[in-house]
């Protein structure tokens, strides 16, 4: 095999690495920030839609929000003084993010309208081609795809029956006249609460149809001041001090609470949401609200007004099955039929999709698609061994639901470039795991995993075909450990 031309080399004697990002969402944005950082400039991102912004992009339904302190839902380098409340709305989220790439000039690496559709290692470098049939190559793939941007459509009969207007919450359609008239959502997940407490004043009727009840955390999210802004203004440090301080009592009590089904902490949440759900005053309607499973089995809903929205008058929960959408509406398994005007598909996301439909062929024929057959899996989330120098941020089996992603994006993304530096520094050209370490850790993560209130027995987003939880089973403090600093024993070093 030919030694690669890395173009050169960089001012400080480092190999010129090209690198290709996928997506230019949260982590994308951030990857482009990072390796500039490091000096490595020789940077472009493909992105399939025509802007940044990811999953914040694509969800644009009424009262969408973050359910993660607006403190923690920021780059540790960029902390934002305009936040206008404890928890962000989505198009807050969307302009910051705009306004960290425009500071960073990150938009001068991205390519919009290109889906990345191949991508092959031939033992040399990356060679992907984009669905109009562009191609590029590089050294390293910052895989930066994301986790919730395959809506999830239920296979419900009818569905192109329906008179009115009908979509996914994440392919919320602006246009469509909402105020005053009869809307119906299907799920209850965070999506449907949030529409629900955002649409509940505006519309002539309400209903909503759930299959399962969720426990509903309530959510106190009062606005910033303009003292308060002005603090954070005149002393980043403090605000950013505030960060570290919020994610400790994060993590503590709530993200380390989840993956111990016998903590105390996580009895105190159980506490507040049974104490949440009894402010409905209707014996009947609590009932039909109260959750068959623990709290924090499924993700847990945090929401300001959910149960005061739900004792509305024109407010109605329909529990009985689905049976089919027809023109009028939704006929359930009872035979009634829920006339509507507009539907709206609250049903999530398939979150096990990662870089899928994407083909990745690595250098001896192992496709991705063929190694994720029966599941995704990763080494931390991060690699896959026969795919070098491939880099995933939030990828499969990683802190999702728990954490908040950006900081998560940020310990990944330094964890990745202490082993990128190898390559640079001429150490060696190829970077992966090693079979053996990857196996070991899925091993240990799915013991782990069991242990979790997600393993406590319902079913949920989190479990993967055999049951088992997808999501990091441990302490958020041992995810920190282990970004730290690459085991270079679990890695495969070559060339």
């Amino acid at each position: 095999m030919t030694e690669p031309d890395y173009d050169g080399l960089l001012p400080d004697g480092r190999r010129n690495l090209r690198f290709v990002v996928i997506g230019a969402g949260v982590s994308g944005i951030l990857a482009v920030i990072r390796l500039r950082q490091r000096g490595f400039e020789d940077v472009v991102v493909y992105e399939k839609a025509n802007r940044l912004g990811g999953t914040w992009r694509e969800n644009r339904y009424p009262g969408v929000a973050c359910d993660v302190p607006s403190v923690l839902y920021s780059y540790s380098f960029a902390p934002n003084a305009e936040w206008s409340h404890r928890f962000s709305p989505g198009a807050e989220i969307l302009a910051y993010l705009d306004q960290v790439a425009a500071e960073y000039g990150v938009e001068r690496s991205v390519v919009y309208g290109e889906e990345v559709v191949h991508a092959e290692h031939d033992g040399h470098r990356w060679h992907l081609r984009t669905h109009s049939g562009r191609t590029d190559e590089a050294d390293v793939v910052i895989a930066a795809t994301g986790v919730f941007h395959h809506p999830f459509v239920p296979g419900l009969d009818g569905l192109d029956d329906f008179a009115g207007d009908l979509f996914h919450t994440a392919r919320w359609d602006e246009d469509v006249p909402l105020d005053d008239r009869r809307v119906g959502i299907v799920g209850t997940g965070s999506s449907a609460v949030q529409t629900v407490g955002a649409l509940v004043d505006r519309v002539e009727s309400l209903t909503l149809f759930q299959r399962s009840a969720q426990w509903v955390l309530p959510q106190v999210n009062p606005a910033y001041t303009a003292e308060e802004k002005a603090a954070f203004r005149a002393n980043p440090e403090a605000q950013m001090r505030l960060h570290d301080e919020v994610s400790e009592l994060f993590a503590d009590g709530f993200a380390n609470a989840v993956v111990d089904a016998n903590s105390p902490a996580l009895a105190k949440i159980a506490e507040m949401c049974r104490a949440n759900l009894d402010t409905v005053s209707d014996p009947n309607l609590r009932a039909r609200l109260t959750p068959d499973h623990r709290a924090a089995c499924k993700r847990i809903i945090v929401a300001e007004d959910f149960y005061g929205a739900m004792q509305r008058p024109h407010v109605r929960l329909v529990t009985e099955a689905i049976d089919r959408i027809v023109p009028e509406g939704v006929r359930t398994v009872d035979g009634e039929v829920h006339d509507l005007s507009v539907l709206a598909l609250a049903t999530g996301f398939r979150v096990d999709r990662f870089l899928r439909p994407m083909e990745v062929v690595g250098p001896t024929g192992l496709r991705l698609s063929e190694a994720w057959a029966e599941r995704p899996n990763a080494y931390l989330s991060l690699t896959v061994p026969g795919l070098p120098n491939l880099f995933m941020v939030n990828g499969p089996n990683g802190p999702v639901g728990n954490f908040s992603l950006i900081e998560v994006a940020e310990l990944q993304m330094e964890y990745s470039l202490q082993l990128v530096d190898r390559i640079a520094a001429g150490d060696c050209r190829l970077v992966e795991p090693s079979t053996e370490a990857t196996e070991a850790h899925e091993a240990a993560r799915v013991e782990a995993a069991g242990k979790t209130v997600w393993a406590t027995g319902c079913n949920s987003w989190y479990l993967d075909d055999r049951g088992v939880p997808m999501a990091w089973p441990w302490p958020f403090q041992e995810f920190q450990r282990r970004m730290a600093t690459p085991d270079l024993n679990a890695y495969l070093l070559t060339g």
